[in-house]
């Protein structure tokens, strides 16, 4: 391409632009000038927020395995987003742990020859883009810019037979006419080290990262961590917004808004747009985000708020939105979220009422339609008010809290006015429960067989009868960050059945089993009633005194180790107190207070691998 003087471009179709592009509208409500286009680069604040591992809904960087890495580098520039995205992916990903030593430890670098230097010295001696691939054929063995693409693009597409071919011009060089290279040995660098070389530009290749493509990609997720860090509620409205179908995400992304102290605002009819809004230093939920709603209507709807007013009461509302596509589904949903919540005092005398409006209504537009109405009434001064006297809701009992929260979830995905987990949240923090956002990261698979243990509420049961007659549930379960599927055999079934039943709240512990072609799924050992588990482990709500500590055993405060058991726990940051013990002083003692962490089984997993199974004990 360089030949024909074209210029190669690498472009981008991203919902994430989308997000970006919807969150900078709303900041310019409040600070007009404000525009990405000015934003820095080089923002400290952005990169200490991802080195404590705060990396939801950051483009690229959300999965466990992707927060760990950069956390392990402390990443400090927009080239270090760069290359982190290149590396975190099938091959490349087994230079991580080289690439990090080498970054905090340059003087350990070394190259298999001293070629491969300038090559390499960027990125702390590891290959990590195709470029590198090509600029060491050429400058090893003397590639042409041709026949070093052509290494690329077999390497990258498995052609083995071109590599084996390829692979013996790289370490003995080409006499072909118009094809000629000297090869590594006439280049005085040793067959054994050449074949080394091609191996792993071999390994490499066939997964990597053009440098283009990675950097496209890492200036998107650079942009979305500068507005999570100075923009949060305009970053994370738009975020909503932009997975408004996904429920799962829905619930992840407003977990991330709790854990950063931004309230959700309900929906509501006279204040909620289509999609979800900043209100009061809050997010607002937006209208399209409910079931049976569909976007036709709520623009019809929001169009003649706009032009009429707000709404004053459910008979103004149907009344001024008869005709628009309106229906009874459509109506309880909003009802059974809350959104006329500001209008009407009610929810159950609502639906009790909403029948006979709905024929009110209906008989009202006959009248008009057959030309029925007294024309002096069309002068008359009578208030829409005093129309309504005889559409005035009657009072009644509204429903049980936990009703109100049911049919909330049904119509939104969410529990918007609470949640049955709430009372809970203080223990869920000292307990060793998994979060389920977690088990639905992109690096899940590195969980699989872990054991687990959720704290959840049962929103939907199924059972089945297996062929030997025993019957089986499949449950589907949520806590405060995400929605899981669970099977419960039936031997786990006979025994804790009593507590397995739909909108139960429950601690079920089990193993967590990962397909490629299913995702992931927890299996089911045991299931308990959540308040009787938290009394009998000895932790009521509300308890800020965990009876467990961690203890931690490492060779020394001077070790690389202990970097990277305290970045692991700053990503696990919460409630329970950590203690260190240094063989080479024999000293303990208890960590500072931003050390301790949340009791959780994979933060104890990590901690295993990291120091060993032996030196990491709960008691």
């Amino acid at each position: 391409m360089s030949k024909m003087l074209l210029t190669y471009s690498y472009f981008l179709g991203l919902r994430t632009l989308t997000v970006i592009r919807d969150a900078e509208k709303m900041i310019q409500k409040q600070s007009p000038d404000f525009s990405m286009d000015r934003i820095s680069y080089e923002d400290s604040a952005v990169f200490e927020m991802l080195n404590r591992g705060e990396t939801q809904g950051v483009f690229q960087m959300e999965s466990a395995g992707m927060t760990q890495a950069f956390v392990n580098l402390r990443g400090r520039s927009v080239e270090d987003i760069i290359a982190i995205i290149s590396l975190y992916r099938p091959g490349p990903m087994e230079s991580i742990p080289t690439y990090i030593a080498n970054r905090h430890h340059p003087e350990g670098v070394k190259y298999k020859t001293p070629q491969l230097e300038h090559i390499l010295n960027v990125t702390n001696g590891c290959i990590v883009y195709q470029e590198q691939v090509m600029q060491i054929c050429r400058d090893l063995a003397g590639f042409s810019y041709g026949q070093a693409d052509l290494v690329r693009r077999a390497m990258s597409k498995k052609k083995h037979e071109v590599m084996e071919q390829e692979r013996q011009h790289f370490i003995f060089g080409n006499k072909e006419p118009g094809k000629e290279c000297p090869g590594c040995l006439a280049n005085g660098i040793p067959r054994e080290i050449a074949e080394e070389i091609y191996d792993e530009m071999l390994s490499f290749a066939s997964y990597a990262f053009n440098k283009a493509h990675a950097a496209a990609y890492a200036v998107v997720a650079y942009q979305t961590a500068y507005l999570k860090c100075h923009y949060p509620k305009e970053f994370m409205a738009a975020l909503l917004t932009s997975v408004l179908d996904n429920t799962t995400k829905i619930i992840e992304y407003t977990g991330e808004c709790h854990r950063m102290g931004i309230g959700l605002l309900a929906p509501d009819i006279n204040e909620s747009e289509l999609g979800f809004t900043v209100q009061q230093g809050k997010i607002r939920f937006g209208l399209l985000a409910l079931k049976n709603v569909g976007r036709s209507l709520i623009e019809a709807v929001l169009q003649e708020r706009n032009a009429g007013g707000k709404y004053k009461n459910l008979y103004n509302f149907c009344k001024r939105t008869h005709g628009m596509e309106m229906n009874r589904r459509a109506l309880e949903s909003m009802i059974k979220s809350g959104a006329f919540d500001c209008i009407e005092a009610k929810r159950r005398a609502m639906m009790e009422a909403l029948e006979n409006i709905l024929k009110s209504v209906e008989a009202d537009a006959k009248k008009n339609l057959a030309g029925q109405l007294d024309l002096f009434a069309a002068f008359s001064q009578e208030s829409e008010e005093e129309t309504f006297e005889d559409y005035r809701i009657p009072d009644c009992t509204e429903y049980p809290p936990e009703v109100l929260l049911q049919q909330e979830k049904e119509v939104s995905g969410l529990y918007l006015s609470g949640h049955p987990l709430d009372r809970y949240r203080d223990s869920i923090a000292q307990m060793r429960a998994t979060p389920i956002s977690m088990l639905n990261a992109e690096d899940a698979h590195e969980y699989d067989n872990q054991e687990v243990m959720l704290f959840c509420t049962i929103v939907k049961m199924k059972t089945m009868n297996t062929r030997s007659g025993a019957t089986m549930a499949f449950l589907t379960v949520e806590d405060l960050s995400g929605t899981i599927e669970v099977l419960v055999f039936s031997g786990v079934l006979q025994r804790f059945g009593e507590w397995v039943k739909e909108n139960a709240v429950a601690v079920i512990k089990g193993r967590f089993s990962f397909r490629e072609n299913e995702g992931g799924k927890v299996v089911a050992e045991e299931v308990f009633d959540m308040d009787q588990y938290i009394k009998q482990e000895g932790k009521l709500a509300g308890n800020n005194s965990p009876k467990n500590k961690l203890w931690l055993k490492l060779p020394s405060m001077k070790s690389e180790i202990f970097d990277d058991v305290r970045n692991l726990l700053s990503i696990f940051q919460g409630d329970m107190p950590v203690y260190f013990y240094f063989e080479d002083t024999g000293k303990k003692g208890c960590a500072p207070r931003a050390m301790w962490c949340v009791p959780n089984e994979i933060l104890y997993s990590e901690l295993e691998r990291v120091l060993g199974k032996g030196n990491v004990i709960v008691q």
